[in-house]
């Protein structure tokens, strides 16, 4: 399994589908293709959405949250971000204060300005989610020999 995005947009539909070449298991790469998506549907995405392969609560990682507080700042406005497993859908969006304490994952950028994102685990999930996990188990990776 390896990762895969999706780009959604204000009436929860897929706009984008983010499969680029050098996914892995733990990363997906931003691409010129992939802002420039965001960039000329700036006025109608909702948010964006990436799976993490396994199974359990997915929780942004230090590179999500540094992804989602640069783009966020591009657009001068906050957006929707989503993470899958296999068995779980997270919904993540920005908060001026962390609290409550739980469920909130934090960013600190090179300035020290501090970024707060609450997760919140949600059912039912959206109707593209079970797609988004499709395309990350319907690759697998392969070695030169």
């Amino acid at each position: 399994m390896i990762e895969a995005g999706v780009v959604i947009d204000k009436k929860c539909e897929p706009l984008f589908w983010h499969l680029p070449p050098g996914r892995t298991a733990g990363s997906i790469p931003d691409t010129r293709q992939l802002w420039d998506v965001i960039w000329g549907n700036r006025d109608i995405v909702k948010g964006f959405a990436h799976s993490h392969p396994g199974s359990g609560p997915p929780a942004p990682s230090e590179t999500d949250l540094g992804t989602f507080v640069a783009i966020e700042a591009a657009l001068g406005r906050s957006l929707t971000w989503w993470i899958t497993s296999s068995d779980r859908f997270l919904e993540l969006q920005r908060i001026e204060k962390p609290y409550p304490p739980w469920g909130v994952h934090s960013y600190t950028t090179r300035s020290g300005v501090q970024h707060h994102y609450l997760g919140v685990v949600v059912m039912p999930e959206m109707h593209w989610a079970q797609e988004l996990r499709t395309h990350s188990e319907a690759q697998t990776l392969t070695i030169d020999s």
